[in-house]
């Protein structure tokens, strides 16, 4: 707005009504003036404020009251009057840090990387949905032609969905994803019991019809971080890149553990039986609860 004003809009994941107890603090030199009542969008909350100091904002520190009480991750965006971009990243374990002047590209590429990386790793869900496709697929090359079907296929709607192109309700997007890990848990059951099913057969055209659709769940979590309008595509690629980071580390720790556990070849029909209904349980309980927050 000005050299000694700013707009501030902190946007706030939600479930329902529950909305974290957090936000940003400023230096108590700064003045804070709420602009308008808080916006409330499906997902989310929206403030917005205006700050006013006679010091500059560039090396003043920024703290976020209440994110080392969370499993959240803050994104700072400040842009100034003369086009100059600082961004930084805020975690519980580091919720305070002193604001920079102009942000280089190379910062940008390393945030959203990290971001991408922590967000896959962090994703039971995608992860259970991968750890399913790698049981069921036999063969090196069968498993490196599924991953790639998933990768291409949930970067293709991820992408879409971040720019605008597309959108779809994050709730019932959530919930399909746990269907699609229920899914492939039963056509793990089937395949034990000697069946050859669609997705022993084609895994990779199974990886990449429901990859689509996670891509909408890994869309809703950027929509949650923001991306900085100067370098949307370098920030939407390396998030990419960090989801793809994380996901190619996943497989080769769960390919190695595969191999350990298959030096034994007389495992019980019982504990054989243990990872596909483990996986579907805690697929069905996520579905239960996510088709009910529909309605929270």
């Amino acid at each position: 707005m000005s050299e000694t004003t700013y707009e501030v809009f902190w946007k706030v994941p939600s479930m329902g009504d529950e909305v974290p107890k957090i936000h940003p603090v400023f230096p108590p030199f700064f003045t804070v003036e709420e602009l308008k009542r808080p916006n409330q969008i499906p997902g989310s909350i929206i403030y917005s404020y205006k700050i006013t100091s006679k010091e500059p904002l560039q090396g003043k520190i920024i703290t976020i009251e209440g994110l080392n009480k969370t499993p959240i991750d803050a994104l700072v965006t400040v842009t100034y009057l003369n086009g100059e971009k600082a961004t930084l990243m805020l975690q519980p374990d580091k919720y305070s840090s002193i604001i920079p002047g102009e942000t280089s590209t190379f910062d940008v590429i390393k945030t959203y990387s990290e971001l991408g990386v922590e967000h896959i790793l962090l994703g039971i869900d995608h992860l259970l949905f991968v750890l399913a496709l790698i049981i069921i697929t036999k063969g090196k090359w069968k498993i490196i032609k599924t991953v790639t079907a998933f990768t291409i296929a949930h970067s293709v709607t991820l992408s879409l969905a971040a720019l605008g192109f597309v959108n779809f309700p994050t709730p019932p997007v959530e919930a399909v994803i746990a269907l699609s890990i229920i899914f492939l848990a039963v056509e793990i059951v089937k395949n034990q019991d000697g069946k050859e099913t669609l997705t022993s057969k084609k895994p990779w055209l199974v990886a990449f019809t429901f990859g689509l659709l996670h891509g909408f769940g890994f869309a809703g979590a950027l929509s949650d971080i923001g991306l900085p309008q100067q370098d949307i595509a370098f920030a939407l690629a390396f998030f990419n890149v960090g989801v793809e980071i994380g996901q190619i580390a996943f497989v080769l720790v769960m390919l190695v553990l595969i191999k350990l556990l298959s030096y034994k070849k007389d495992w019980s029909i019982f504990t054989k039986r243990i990872p596909p209904y483990a996986i579907g349980s805690l697929a069905t309980f996520w579905m239960i609860e996510r088709i009910i927050g529909f309605w929270n």
